[in-house]
């Protein structure tokens, strides 16, 4: 599929579509070319900061389930689709949405960003992208 035909976040190399706000992110491209999402050099960098985000989550509002995180993430005053997002996401991670988190722990999050990923792009996360995005926290 080429760059152009690629859904926006991949097109970006920001697969969580995360808007442009004050954060810096470690590989981000500043200015974005793009008027409202951020961009990033690679894809890994931009799961980089999927995770960076959701552990800030956790760490400072406490936010520790999958459904606390996307409630977040994806909050119902912004999408109609805030409980089928928490029910994919919880799906795919193989991980009950109320069920506590450590954002620490590399295999879940691995699975819980792949999908939220999936959800916001339409298309499978490329999983050694999404390892690699670890890998650089």
């Amino acid at each position: 599929m080429k760059k152009n035909n690629l859904p926006r976040g991949l097109r970006n190399n920001n697969p969580g579509n995360i808007r442009i706000n004050d954060d810096l992110f470690q590989g981000e491209v500043r200015p974005s070319r793009d008027k409202s999402f951020k961009q990033f050099e690679t894809m890994a960098y931009g799961y980089r900061a999927i995770f960076k985000i959701l552990r800030n989550y956790l760490c400072i509002y406490k936010l520790d389930t999958i459904r606390k995180m996307v409630g977040r993430w994806a909050p119902p005053g912004d999408n109609n689709h805030t409980e089928a997002y928490i029910k994919a996401v919880s799906g795919y991670a193989g991980i009950p949405a109320d069920d506590p988190i450590n954002p620490y722990d590399r295999d879940p999050m691995i699975r819980i960003v792949a999908g939220m990923s999936k959800v916001e792009n339409g298309v499978e996360a490329d999983m050694s992208d999404v390892i690699t995005g670890w890998s650089l926290l």
